[in-house]
């Protein structure tokens, strides 16, 4: 049976007024809602309208926190634009951009890209983050810049690139100093072994032994790399392993 859209006027009009604190049980309509709108896309379109609006200005943080934790669930293009608009404000950027992150359309990603080069400081790093967790590969050659940003930057620019499966983002690991100080170099090594660890699972064994011995080779006999130098022999040891189990 279809939804009967009239029945979401109510509850959308609670949501426009609800703030921490009051009852949210007029909302278990929208709930429902948005789980008979996986199969029903003109369901899905008043939604995300809806849900757009209340992102809008007028609306509370915990209302607009709502809306935003809904359209991680349904949100197509359509709802881009709405929660870009958010991506600078301090109080509603990480929820709107956790959304944009599950978003697959391409949209989704530019938005968060776009926010990278206007936004400082901890909303920069969330950018970031959401990015190596799309595993977006047009982002690379902008996280491989940031590797020379401040520390905190830097590191979340090297998580990110180890969360992005290309040879692009290996090259921008690869050429960073794995012992840099304040974080970075941790964060650096981190990145590259996981990366070789992808590699291997995906059964590219040559690929990853090769990103386990550069890094050996990069640290070797310096003071302070011998852990890394114990996990890039793991690491070397396991793609042998590998070879000799389907030799």
């Amino acid at each position: 049976m279809p939804f009967d859209l009239m029945s979401l006027d109510a509850p959308f009009a609670a949501l426009k007024a609800y703030d921490w604190g009051a009852d949210a049980a007029a909302f278990k309509t929208i709930d429902d809602a948005v789980v008979a709108a996986h199969g029903d896309a003109v369901l899905r379109a008043d939604l995300e309208k809806r849900l757009a609006m209340i992102l809008g200005a007028g609306t509370s943080r915990a209302a607009k926190e709502y809306a935003c934790r809904k359209l991680m669930m349904i949100g197509t293009a359509a709802s881009v634009p709405a929660l870009a608009a958010l991506l600078k404000n301090a109080d509603n950027s990480h929820m709107a951009r956790f959304a944009l992150e599950r978003i697959s359309a391409p949209e989704a990603a530019q938005a968060l890209r776009d926010a990278l080069g206007s936004v400082q400081g901890n909303l920069r790093i969330g950018m970031i983050e959401s990015l190596g967790g799309r595993g977006d590969a047009a982002s690379v050659p902008e996280l491989a810049r940031l590797l020379s940003a401040d520390p905190p930057v830097a590191a979340a620019a090297a998580t990110a690139l180890g969360h992005i499966h290309t040879p692009e983002a290996l090259a921008a690991l690869s050429a960073a100093d794995p012992l840099a100080g304040s974080g970075v170099g941790r964060a650096v090594v981190d990145a590259r072994l996981a990366s070789a660890e992808a590699l291997l699972a995906a059964g590219k064994r040559v690929d990853a032994q090769r990103v386990y011995q550069t890094l050996a080779d990069a640290v070797k006999g310096k003071p302070g790399a011998k852990a890394v130098e114990l996990a890039a022999a793991r690491g070397i040891l396991a793609c042998l392993d590998t070879l000799a189990a389907t030799s």
